[in-house]
């Protein structure tokens, strides 16, 4: 869940946690190890293929700017005790939030339509069945276990199953880069403006910042209402685990260039991805990429169908629990399963589970730009913050990582929209 970023976790069905009961510290470095769903690892594959190292830099520089959305969505969460959509309905009146909301809905029915297909591009490479015919069970079971079931018991499990997307590093060694180039293009920023390197940056910045990660974050917060004089530790813990992340993406990025980018090998389907991990692998390496993936999908898709409902029914003052039962909260799970059912739909239209992965990350980067300023705003702000705004140079940092977002935007649009940019 990339999408990678600190790996949200839905809320425990039963109690919430209590303000002041202690939490495993650590457990953000295994969310964020486990963090790749299949929206950040097609992504990545695809850049890799297509741009070879040329955005290492942009790769290792997604790690700072993932710890300060996350620090800033947290702080938000933890001091308002409220989601995002809570507080820009509060902050900003009805219209915009009503923006955001059908910004966060569109991206994130997308993003679920991608990682649905990317559960069925999993199930397809370990049954040989079409991946189409997974979408329909993969939704059911997704909504189902949101509805009746204890999914925070099962992401448990599934964590430690998307560790082995961590074979990447170990791919990336045994492949013997080139590391003078690795080196060369992973510290010093290069750009040229190809077709190719803006889709794939924005796609990177997509899938890595893409808005429900943090808006999560505010929810999960708002949820747990953890005490105020433990921020610091959660802020921590989640910037370890985006390190871990942020390392793991650029391993996926090198494993995939030296393999598939430096031999001009575009990855199209499921099994050329999983080519990357032929070095560690062998001829399993496409039963480890599945494994991993599939893991990673069942991890994503409810968190993403999860915040959808929770935005929602935010915006139009529903009861959002899940730990509430389906007749208590019907608008909520129906919103939940409307969701699920429209991404199960487009993941039926056919497009190719690697595009309609790679592509989603593009559509999450242009609506990025809207949710993270609104944050941005309602973090520096008295009437939800109170004495708790954000501090000056986090809001700096965070408005300079809207602003290299809204570029990417800006000039992929501005080639798209005028035919210019060279392949």
């Amino acid at each position: 869940m990339s999408r990678s970023r600190r790996g949200p976790s839905l809320p425990h069905r039963g109690r919430a946690a209590k303000a002041d009961e202690p939490q495993h510290f650590g457990a953000g470095i295994v969310a964020g190890a486990s963090d790749n769903d299949p929206t950040t690892v097609a992504t990545l594959a695809v850049i890799g293929s297509t741009t070879t190292y040329e955005l290492g830099w942009l790769t290792l520089l997604v790690i700072p700017m993932l710890a300060v959305i996350q620090a800033i969505a947290a702080q938000v969460g933890v001091v308002s005790k409220k989601g995002l959509e809570d507080c820009v309905r509060a902050e900003f009146g009805r219209a915009w939030a009503l923006l955001a909301l059908a910004a966060l809905l569109i991206v994130n029915v997308l993003t679920l339509a991608a990682d649905l297909e990317g559960g069925g591009a999993a199930l397809q490479l370990l049954t040989h069945v079409d991946y189409r015919w997974w979408l329909a069970p993969l939704g059911a079971l997704t909504v189902g276990v949101l509805v009746f079931g204890n999914y925070r018991g099962i992401e448990r499990v599934l964590r430690y199953v998307a560790l082995l997307f961590l074979t990447y590093v170990a791919a990336a060694f045994l492949a013997r880069p080139n590391w003078g180039d690795v080196l060369y293009h992973s510290f010093v920023p290069h750009f040229d403006f190809r077709a190719a390197t803006v889709s794939g940056a924005l796609a990177l910045l997509g899938t890595t910042l893409t808005a429900y990660a943090y808006v999560w974050e505010t929810i999960e917060q708002s949820e747990e209402k953890p005490a105020l004089r433990r921020l610091g530790l959660v802020q921590v813990d989640a910037a370890l685990g985006i390190v871990v992340a942020g390392l793991t993406f650029w391993f996926i990025l090198i494993a995939t260039g030296v393999t598939l980018g430096v031999h001009h090998r575009s990855v199209e389907t499921a099994e050329q991805a999983a080519q990357a991990l032929a070095p560690v692998a062998g001829r399993y390496a496409s039963l480890v990429f599945a494994v991993g993936l599939l893991g990673s999908a069942l991890i994503a898709i409810p968190v993403i169908a999860g915040t959808s409902a929770y935005v929602a029914s935010e915006m139009f003052g529903w009861r959002h629990s899940l730990d509430a039962t389906f007749t208590h909260a019907r608008k909520f799970y129906l919103v939940l399963s409307a969701c699920v059912a429209a991404a199960v739909a487009i993941g039926l239209a056919g497009v190719p589970p690697i595009k309609l992965l790679y592509f989603s990350g593009i559509a999450g980067g242009i609506a990025t730009p809207l949710t993270m300023a609104l944050m941005l705003l309602v973090g520096r702000s008295r009437n939800v913050m109170h004495q708790r705004r954000i501090g000056p140079w986090l809001a700096a940092a965070g408005w300079s990582v809207t602003a290299i977002v809204t570029a990417a935007t800006g000039i992929y649009l501005f080639q798209t929209l005028t035919g210019q940019g060279g392949s």
